[in-house]
């Protein structure tokens, strides 16, 4: 409580800033990404740096990554409740309250960061994923996905036979249903929590994307890393308080938006870019960076083909088999 004090914001009046505006506010961001991680330096940096430079500095930042305002499940509280008025959300930490948005975690819809990202974007511009987080008294500002999840463990594996009884760290309750798919038993651990869990065995694997990797040293602490898997995805999404934004001049929030887009596409092209020096280094460590073969591909298609009907009968959302083939239909584009 005691930093929460600290940090909540009496924001008083209305915001009406525009560029040149000769009072300067200052926001407080929040996120569980560290400062070296490439979401960072590639997206919330970059969008932060763009949008006070657009400004001409009438709206700058004071930063709080790597959970220093709220965990990675608090997050979505904290701007809600004021403690933040701007945050990075991990979209499967907060699945209880966006259950539509958890659709991403599903395996096998995109193959790249850049292709899941325009898709996502799509589906936060308008229709049930945006009005669901508008419904918690925050406005997403933009979105994007880490590329397809690749599995890191301490022995290879395959087919299903190879993940019977593991335990697997996975993001959420959708990701965990494509490990239990699988034989395994998904665990769902914060991404600044499984370095430990790995060395102290507490998991046998992890589901992971690989530009995110060495923002967690993961590579540290497995021997093999699949890289033509595709075990769900994963959104972040740049949310601020409603409240706030609304308060904000027009030519501000369109600026905000506009940055936000630009950012979203230029960080998921920047992951992708990233993951074939990443495997290069792995290798040079002595890490397997190994592909699934044809016949072990076709027997983890095949396990993971019920997923997403699993996903719409878990949820019992009247929305969700509509969202299932909106984004199925954005992800083929």
């Amino acid at each position: 409580m005691n930093i929460a004090r600290k940090l909540v914001v009496a924001l008083t009046g209305v915001l009406a800033l525009g560029s040149g505006s000769a009072g300067a506010e200052t926001l407080r961001l929040g996120d569980f990404q560290s400062t070296s991680h490439i979401i960072t330096i590639e997206g919330t940096a970059k969008w932060m740096a763009a949008v006070t430079a657009a400004t001409d500095g009438a709206v700058t930042f004071e930063h709080f990554p790597a959970e220093q305002a709220a965990k990675a499940n608090a997050q979505l509280d904290a701007v809600a409740n004021g403690i933040l008025d701007v945050a990075l959300l991990g979209a499967s930490y907060h699945a209880e309250v966006l259950p539509l948005n958890s659709v991403v975690g599903l395996p096998g819809f995109y193959g790249s960061a850049e292709q899941g990202t325009v898709a996502l974007q799509k589906l936060l511009a308008e229709g049930p994923l945006r009005d669901e987080i508008l419904a918690t008294g925050v406005t997403p500002l933009f979105g994007f996905v880490l590329p397809p999840y690749q599995v890191l463990s301490k022995e290879r594996l395959g087919k299903p036979a190879d993940w019977t009884g593991l335990d697997v760290r996975t993001s959420g309750s959708t990701q965990a249903m494509t490990a239990r798919a699988l034989g395994a038993v998904g665990i769902s651990i914060p991404g600044p929590e499984v370095y430990t869990a790995v060395e102290r065995g507490r998991l046998d694997a992890v589901l992971f994307p690989l530009p995110s990797v060495p923002g967690y040293k993961l590579n540290e602490v497995v021997k093999y890393i699949s890289t033509n898997g595709s075990f769900g995805g994963y959104s972040f999404i740049m949310v601020m308080r409603t409240e706030v934004f609304d308060g904000l001049a027009a030519d501000v929030q369109a600026k905000l938006l506009q940055l936000g887009g630009e950012t979203a596409l230029h960080v998921a092209q920047a992951q992708d870019a990233s993951v074939a020096g990443l495997i290069a280094e792995w290798k040079a460590q002595g890490i397997d960076t190994y592909e699934f073969t044809p016949e072990e591909l076709a027997e983890v298609s095949t396990a993971l083909a019920a997923v997403g009907t699993d996903w719409v009968a878990r949820l019992n959302n009247p929305q969700a088999e509509a969202v299932l083939e909106t984004y199925r239909a954005a992800t083929s584009q």
